[in-house]
């Protein structure tokens, strides 16, 4: 019998008949058989328990001991914090070895992989990255028997993933081919020929190491990356379906108008409002509904009185109940059933009706009666995205129910046994709630589903709602777990671990430093997704609930700013930097379309010490990666690549003098990045081997580790000429060029960066780029720039195009020699040039009033007057009083910053950024550097 072939799902229970005969070994001790090891690793975690400060833990979830218990199946899975983590690890990893020559770029290849796995859809989540995208990541990164972390794994694809590196048939799938041997092969282009199949991995399971703050996330992965006898779940799921149906199913029949009687497949229910007029109720279905050309009404007519309504100018209609379970009297809006759909036994044909009195009055019987078995009453916490519901009228989590599903959900959820039949039971739960849409042009003209399910990452209340019966939606969910458990048979489930808990105290038992191979995260995303409100229904049923003290989220319930949000990623990070060994890489899936959240990441990346390799674009409709630059970027879904140093560069950075350190840098961070980028037959330009990127990272490292910038921007460059090799306007390790070279003979064109204008400094970078190989006129760029303006920041000051091109270029007046990059773009590309080569007067007419890229020495004189002028602005902007400033120069803020920390003037950086519009502060990774940092020193200061 394989390693915990039944942890997780429930079936190792002594009543469930799960295969348990033989011995079972599980990271290292052996056992009689799977139940000895559930009973011997509850008995250690139920020891655990008792102990005080094991629940001192960060992030230890809301919760009973016995409920705890009852959801673990220790050690691979802990409804809490996981003691077992070291001795996984230890039985699984291998000890950081610095000799063992581990090299890898950061992967930049196309991935596209959709959402329609059987495996993907088997239980939703409010947010997932398909398996098999993470998959190639995987692939890329690590060897089997690697250790991963996933710290925010969500649903836990990552372990999935990680799992099915070891499945031939999955892995081949994904367009790679596997040898006999084990060695994954990628087609590629080598050395600028024909494409080759190169080995790029091996064929093997990594060890998987799943972490969320949220409890019902890591009961989801728990289950996910779990093994067990699928046709005995089926069996035990369908005994149950149809035992429930036998005992409760007359609640969901309705007659037929030949006496017969029909299975309901949906029930729909409006809410009633009262008229301002006449204070009638108004059924909104009756009234602002037209069913037969799928219209909702703007305006409707009171069924009483005829005034013309919309539904702002009406309101709720009240009904006031005593609730017995919850022992209070709720008041909550009126809802009642206005159609119902239905089949008769035997026959696929779907008939409709109004509700007559029988069905009324089995509704009635339902209201009235008691429900005798449990169902959560969890009063509804306040949040951002629970006040709709609150103000509905629904302050517990049984509210979120009509009374007859509630009566079915409990009479269900009392019968279950073991993880497996909760993992259906949660899957087909968000399908059973008043928070059900209904889809009126679907219903009437096809096209899909009439019921989409709950609006996603809201908790939105329709008012038009769709009552399923659970025995049909358990019956759906079941069918298409089936699909999803079949196609993941490669999982053992002994390759992972499942923790509840902080991503800032993921290693509490012990240090855990230099032990993970790898990191893949989907971590959370500013206000994108209130996870602990949006998870709570699910966790009322299974009693643990998420501790959102530590939710690394934009809350305002929660008094949880930009700022604290920031604060809360920077710890992650930094814990996830000290678990990461040396030299190894973290994946960052970005998913936000808001610039601020953006940096604010970027910023906690850095400050925990990670080093940003690559920022690729994910293209959803191309399925490509772009290379990208600009805040603005974040109008994509972004895939970030970034380093933990090797332990010798870091060590040697601590005893070197500036000047080595800083080249020391550069020469381990080209080491890292990409040699080579191609799409669709062209290269991509690389931006991080840019030389003015690559100056940022400098001043970025060294201002994180509390040393002066020892160079200026023009030595940088010159020092650069001297030491490396150029290419394209990008800098390469004397190894690497030749790769690079042989790439460029066989590619025509140069795919240029994506830039996006939103500030001066990308507005400045995008010109850049287009003068870069073809100096032009203002009025040839004027018409290009304006349309480039659409997206520019409402607080940032608008430069024209004229003031940028005066202070960045230079233009050639038509007096002297033809600069060489005027000369060498007139030389290629107008044949004509070659002819009037010796017509001076010529050449010197068609050059004149065309703007360049200045060379690094004349740049240096421009950047010196520019500054000039930006720190003439800056000291207004220390002296302004009052409120604070709406409009800024960006850029002059940031060259005042820059000034202000060179001369150590720590509260000037202070004062100026509080002034600014914080979105502006926000949403620039420069600003935030330098004020984080400001602040760190100030307030290091303030002690002595």
């Amino acid at each position: 019998m394989s390693d915990n072939s039944q942890h997780g799902l429930g079936l190792n229970d002594p009543n469930q008949e799960a295969k348990q005969d033989g011995p079972v070994e599980c990271m290292g001790k052996t056992f009689a058989n799977d139940a000895e090891r559930r009973e011997h690793y509850l008995a250690l975690l139920s020891e655990k328990l008792k102990d005080p400060e094991f629940r001192k833990i960060e992030g230890f979830p809301v919760g009973e001991d016995e409920d705890i218990l009852e959801l673990s199946d220790p050690p691979y899975y802990t409804a809490c914090p996981n003691p077992f983590i070291e001795e996984f690890i230890a039985h699984n990893g291998r000890p950081y070895d610095p000799s063992e020559g581990y090299s890898r770029e950061p992967y930049a290849a196309d991935v596209s992989e959709g959402k329609t796995d059987p495996i993907y859809n088997a239980h939703s989540y409010h947010t997932k990255v398909p398996h098999k995208a993470i998959m190639h990541y995987i692939l890329h990164y690590t060897s089997p028997g690697d250790v991963v972390l996933d710290g925010f794994c969500g649903s836990g694809m990552t372990g999935i993933a990680a799992q099915l590196c070891g499945d031939r048939k999955t892995v081949e799938s994904l367009g790679y081919q596997v040898l006999n041997d084990g060695t994954v092969l990628e087609e590629k282009e080598v050395d600028g020929a024909k494409s080759k199949w190169v080995p790029i991995s091996e064929l093997g399971p990594r060890n998987v190491l799943l972490n969320d703050l949220g409890s019902v996330a890591a009961f989801i992965s728990s289950n996910y990356n779990s093994n067990f006898d699928v046709d005995l779940f089926e069996r035990r799921a369908e005994e149950l379906i149809d035992k429930v149906e036998s005992e409760i199913g007359w609640m969901y029949e309705t007659l037929h108008d030949d006496g017969g009687v029909g299975k309901i497949n949906f029930t729909i229910w409006s809410d009633v409002f009262s008229c301002n007029e006449c204070t009638g109720d108004i059924v909104f279905w009756d009234s602002a509904i037209d069913a037969e050309n799928a219209i909702v009404r703007d305006v409707f007519e009171c069924s009483h009185c005829g005034a013309a309504l919309t539904k702002r100018s009406v309101e709720r209609f009240w009904v006031t109940k005593y609730d017995p379970r919850i022992e209070e009297t709720v008041k909550v809006t009126k809802q009642v059933p206005v159609l119902i759909n239905y089949s008769l036994p035997g026959s696929s044909k779907r008939y409709e009706k109004k509700p007559d009195d029988q069905d009324i009055l089995v509704i009635k019987k339902i209201e009235e009666g008691v429900l005798e078995d449990w169902y959560p009453i969890s009063e509804i916490p306040k949040g951002d995205k629970t006040s709709e519901p609150i103000s509905c009228g629904i302050t517990n989590v049984n509210l979120f129910y009509t009374k007859r599903n509630l009566r079915a959900l409990s009479y269900i959820y009392d019968r279950i046994e073991g993880n497996s039949l909760r993992f259906l039971f949660t899957a087909a739960m968000s399908g059973l709630t008043k928070l059900n849409q209904f889809h009126l042009k679907n219903y009437v003209f096809g096209g899909g589903g009439c019921n989409p399910g709950p609006r996603k990452g809201v908790i939105y209340t329709p008012s038009i709602s769709l009552e399923s019966p659970p025995m049909k939606v358990l019956r759906d969910r079941l069918r298409t777990q089936m699909r999803a458990f079949r196609s993941k048979a490669a999982v053992t489930g002994f390759n992972s671990l499942v923790s509840v808990g902080s991503a800032t105290h993921i290693d509490h038992s012990s240090s855990l430093e230099n032990t993970l191979d790898y990191i893949f995260i989907d971590p959370p995303f500013g206000s994108n997704l209130m996870y602990s409100e949006l998870s709570f229904m699910w966790e009322s049923w299974l009693k643990v609930f998420t501790n959102n003290k530590q939710e690394a989220i934009e809350n305002k319930t929660q008094n949880k700013n930009v700022d604290v949000y920031r604060g809360l990623m920077t710890e992650s990070f930094r814990h996830l930097y000290k678990m990461l060994k040396p030299g190894r890489w973290m994946t960052i899936e970005f998913s936000n379309t808001k610039a601020h959240v953006w940096n604010n990441i970027q910023t906690a990346i850095y400050d925990a010490g990670f080093i940003v390799g690559n920022v690729s674009a994910l293209d959803k409709k191309q399925g490509g990666l772009n290379a990208i630059v600009g805040s603005t970027a974040v109008k994509q879904d972004l895939v970030i690549s970034a380093y933990k140093p090797n332990g010798g560069f870091e060590d040697r950075f601590r005893n070197e003098n500036d000047d080595d350190g800083l080249w020391d840098f550069i020469r381990t961070h080209l080491g890292y990045l990409a040699v080579v980028k191609k799409r669709d037959g062209s290269l991509s330009k690389i931006p991080e081997r840019d030389p003015r990127i690559l100056f940022d990272q400098v001043v970025s490292y060294f201002v994180r580790n509390l040393r002066d910038v020892p160079i200026s921007a023009k030595e940088f460059q010159l020092g650069l000429q001297e030491r490396f090799a150029e290419r394209d306007g990008m800098v390469f390790l004397p190894e690497q060029v030749n790769e690079y070279d042989k790439a460029r003979i066989t590619t025509a064109q140069l795919r240029q960066l994506t830039i996006f204008v939103d500030d001066e400094a990308s507005a400045i970078e995008w010109v850049r780029q287009l003068l870069f190989d073809k100096p032009q006129s203002h009025q040839d760029v004027h018409p290009r720039f304006i349309n480039e303006l659409s997206g520019w920041k409402k607080a940032e000051e608008q430069l024209e195009l004229s003031t940028l091109l005066e202070q960045n270029f230079i233009k050639y007046e038509g007096h002297g020699p033809i600069p060489p990059q005027i000369h060498s773009y007139l030389s290629t590309n107008f044949k004509e040039m070659r002819n009037l080569a010796k017509d001076d007067s010529q050449l010197i007419k068609k050059a004149k009033d065309r703007w360049y890229v200045p060379n690094p020495e004349r740049e240096e004189d421009l950047q010196k007057l520019r500054e000039r002028d930006l720190l003439k602005q800056f000291e207004e902007y220390k002296s302004h009083e009052g409120k604070k400033i709406k409009t800024v120069r960006m850029e002059a803020v940031r060259c005042g910053f820059k000034k202000a920390w060179q001369e150590r003037d720590y509260p000037t950086i202070i004062n100026v950024a509080e002034k600014i519009p914080q979105n502006l502060l926000q949403e620039d990774q420069k600003l935030l550097m330098w004020y984080d940092q400001a602040q760190t020193r100030h307030s290091d200061e303030s002690l002595f």
